[in-house]
């Protein structure tokens, strides 16, 4: 059964997603927008979020570092904790993603990758305590992917709070369900910086309706919208 879908994303006015590009307001600053932010995510209640290698890599820092002797390795999935909380999912189609610990703040972290992964790299992952799921093919196979979280680790809701080429890709696939959007009053103007964008190609692939505006605390505006997907 598939999760449910929500992509969560905060920007700028003019679209800029990095809060330490933006101007300041009367109203409030990046700390409290920030704040917001981690809120939202929390009222969401998602049993897990998912980032792609770019944005975990942030979070991961680690040096490859595979064992000695890789042994049997499992494939396609292997979990070392199935009945963690929450989880903090990874897309890393060709295995760059290496880590210092099994979880990010708690969350267990599962990786996600293409079938083209080698052995050693799978081995450094299991020997860290970490999951992976290997898709059925080279490049990742996103709905076949949800299925799997959801079968074997029970995630229900899913946080999507990646950058353009993740969030696009779910786009298209059509495995989105709601787009939250938080708006803070402050603009970029950098030029050149991460924006809010979607990769893909999504004309005639997607279409969203508005469910709700609302104000928030320091100038903010969270706009939520019903995602109407064709799914391919």
């Amino acid at each position: 059964m598939k999760p449910e879908v929500i992509c969560l994303m905060m920007s700028s006015l003019d679209g800029g997603l990095h809060p330490s590009k933006w101007t300041e307001s009367p109203d409030g600053g990046r700390k409290e927008w920030t704040a917001l932010y981690q809120k939202t995510h929390e009222e969401l209640q998602g049993d897990a979020w998912i980032v792609g290698r770019v944005t975990m890599a942030e979070m991961a820092k680690g040096e490859p570092h595979p064992p000695q002797s890789a042994g049997a390795v499992e494939r396609p999935h292997r979990f070392a904790d199935r009945k963690a909380g929450s989880y903090a999912i990874a897309l890393d189609t060709s295995g760059k993603l290496h880590f210092t610990q099994p979880d990010i703040d708690g969350d267990h972290i599962v990786v996600i990758l293409g079938n083209s992964v080698p052995d050693r790299h799978l081995a450094e992952l299991a020997a860290d305590g970490i999951s992976y799921i290997v898709s059925p093919s080279a490049e990742i196979d996103l709905a076949a992917a949800l299925d799997v979280l959801g079968k074997e680790l029970g995630i229900r809701k899913l946080l999507l709070e990646g950058g353009a080429a993740i969030n696009g890709a779910f786009f298209a696939a059509g495995l989105i369900d709601e787009f939250h959007l938080l708006v803070a009053p402050a603009l970029d103007g950098s030029g050149g910086q991460p924006v809010v964008t979607f990769e893909g190609g999504l004309a005639g692939r997607t279409q969203l309706s508005l469910l709700s505006a609302e104000t928030k605390d320091n100038g903010a505006v969270a706009l939520r919208y019903k995602v109407h997907a064709r799914r391919e």
